[in-house]
C-alpha cells in the first residue's frame, strides 16, 4: 500500500499506466453531457499516469508529478493513447440467425421498405428468433458482446424488439438478463415491443398496442427485465399517437423512454420524446427545422448511428447542424442483423468523422460521454473522472488521436481493460 501525496488517497493493488502519450477525455467538473461547441473540445493531459484500484480509476495527471511507490501491475505507455472505452447506447445484438439474404437483395435493388413489405426486415429476424430456444440465443449472443468488449465497448444498451409476441419478448429480455450476469461491461435492457406490428395484428394495430400494455409490460417489471421502453415511432410502423400511448404505460411501470425516430421520415416522434422527457431520440437521419428547434428546449440526447446509413445507404443525421445548434450528439452502432450486422464503434467514429463532418474530438465526445448520458450512464461512465468505472482503451502506438478515426480499417488497440482488468 502507498499513499498519494496529491490527493491524500491511500491505495492497495493498484495498477499504474504511465507514460501515456495522451490521456484522452478527462472531466474533472462533473460533466454529464458535452453540447454543441464545446464538443470541439477534448480535455487531455500528454505525457501522463493513470492509476486503477478496485475496478475504479483513482487518479491520474502528468507524470511529473506521478507518485514514486510500488504498484501490483506497472504498465508502460510509451507512443500510445488512453481513452474511455466507448459507451453503445443503441443495439439489437441479441437476435437469432442472420439476414444476409436481404444484402444481397439491396444490392439487386431493393430497398428497405420494399423487404420489409414482402415479409422480411423485421417480421424475419422476429420469425427466426421465435423458433430459437433462449439458450441457442444466448450462445449466439455472447459471440457478440465478447466481439463488442474486444473492440473496445465498455457499455452497451441491448434491446428487445424482434419477438413481438409475450413469449419471445421476454425470452429476449431474459436473454439480456443472462449477458448482464455473464459479462463485466454495463448492459442496458430495452423493451422494444413496438418494433413493428406483427402480421396478424397488421388490420388492427391498436389490439397488439394492448397486448404489449396490458400482457408483455406487466410480465416485465415483474421480472425486473428492462431499463427502458422505445418504440419504431415511423410511417409505416407506429404513429405517434400510438407512441405516445406506449411510452406513457411505460412510464408507468419505470420505464423512461428512448425512441427510435425520423430515420425515413419525420412525423412527430421528435415532439413526442421531447414532451415525455426521453432520454435519447435515435436515428434522426430526416431532420427539420421543427425537430431541431424541439430538441433545443429538452434534455433528451440525440442519437446518431452512422453505421445504419452506411449499410443501407440512407442519408446521415446532420450531425453539423445538430451541433451548430448548440445540440449535444451521442454516437452508437445500431448492431443488428438487417441494416447494421456490426457492433464495432471504432468505425462508428471513423464514419461519423468521413460522413457527417465531425471532428475527432466531437466523434469522441460523442462516443464515449454523450453516449453514457443516452443510457443513464454519465456517472459511472464515458470520461476519465476519478471514481468511475476504469473501462479504457489502451492504443496502439499511434502518431495523435485524429489517427484513431482516420485509419478506419486498422485495429489500433493495444489492450482493452473493463473495470479495471485487461479482456482478452
Amino acid at each position: 500500500m502507498y499513499l498519494n501525496i496529491f490527493t491524500n488517497q491511500s491505495y492497495k493493488m493498484a495498477t499504474l499506466i504511465y507514460n501515456i502519450k495522451e490521456l484522452l477525455q478527462i472531466r474533472t467538473n462533473g460533466e454529464t453531457k458535452i453540447c454543441g461547441a464545446d464538443m470541439r473540445y477534448l480535455p487531455s493531459i500528454n505525457n501522463a499516469y493513470l492509476i486503477i484500484e478496485e475496478g475504479l480509476i483513482a487518479d491520474f495527471g502528468a507524470m511529473d508529478a506521478m507518485p514514486q511507490s510500488e504498484f501490483d501491475t506497472q504498465i508502460d505507455a510509451s507512443g500510445k493513447i488512453v481513452l474511455p472505452a466507448w459507451c453503445d447506447s443503441h443495439t439489437h445484438l441479441v437476435y437469432a440467425g442472420n439476414r444476409e439474404g436481404e444484402f444481397v437483395d439491396r444490392i439487386n435493388g431493393l430497398s428497405y421498405e420494399d423487404i420489409a413489405k414482402k415479409g422480411g426486415g423485421i417480421l424475419n429476424s422476429a420469425k427466426k428468433l421465435q423458433d430459437t430456444s433462449e439458450d441457442e440465443i444466448f450462445e449466439q449472443s455472447k459471440m457478440r458482446v465478447e466481439e463488442i468488449m474486444s473492440l473496445g465497448t465498455g457499455a452497451v444498451e441491448i434491446k428487445s424488439g424482434y419477438g413481438l409476441n409475450p413469449e419471445a419478448e421476454l425470452k429476449m429480455l431474459r436473454v439480456i438478463k443472462r449477458l448482464k450476469e455473464t459479462y463485466p461491461i454495463a448492459i442496458k435492457a430495452t423493451f422494444l415491443g413496438a418494433h413493428a406490428i406483427p402480421l396478424k395484428y397488421k388490420q388492427n394495430p391498436d389490439t397488439y398496442i394492448d397486448e404489449i400494455i396490458n400482457v408483455m409490460l406487466p410480465k416485465i417489471a415483474e421480472e425486473n427485465l428492462a431499463n427502458f421502453i422505445d418504440v419504431f415511432c415511423e410511417t409505416g410502423y407506429f404513429n405517434p399517437a400510438q407512441t405516445e400511448r406506449i411510452i406513457l404505460a411505460g412510464e408507468k411501470f419505470g420505464l423512461k423512454a428512448k425512441i427510435h425516430v425520423n430515420q425515413f421520415t419525420s412525423i412527430g416522434g421528435v415532439q413526442i420524446g421531447v414532451k415525455h422527457k426521453a432520454l435519447s431520440v435515435d436515428h434522426l437521419e430526416i431532420m427539420t427545422d421543427t425537430d431541431m428547434a424541439s430538441l433545443k428546449e429538452s434534455d433528451t440526447m440525440p442519437v446518431a448511428l452512422p453505421a445504419c446509413s452506411y449499410f443501407l445507404s440512407i442519408p446521415y443525421t446532420p450531425a453539423r447542424k445538430l451541433i451548430d445548434a448548440g445540440l449535444p450528439l451521442a454516437l452508437a452502432t445500431d448492431f443488428n442483423p438487417g441494416s447494421t450486422p456490426s457492433g464495432n464503434m471504432n468505425f462508428v467514429v471513423s464514419t461519423a468523422c468521413i460522413k457527417m463532418k465531425m471532428t475527432p474530438e466531437e466523434a469522441i465526445n460523442a462516443a464515449t460521454l454523450n453516449a453514457a448520458f443516452a443510457m443513464n450512464l454519465e456517472k459511472t461512465h464515458g470520461s476519465i473522472t476519478i471514481g468511475k468505472k476504469a473501462n479504457i482503451i489502451l492504443t496502439k502506438r499511434i502518431p495523435s488521436l485524429n489517427f484513431i478515426p482516420y485509419a478506419f480499417g486498422s485495429n489500433l488497440i493495444d489492450t482493452v481493460f473493463i473495470n479495471g482488468k485487461p479482456i482478452n
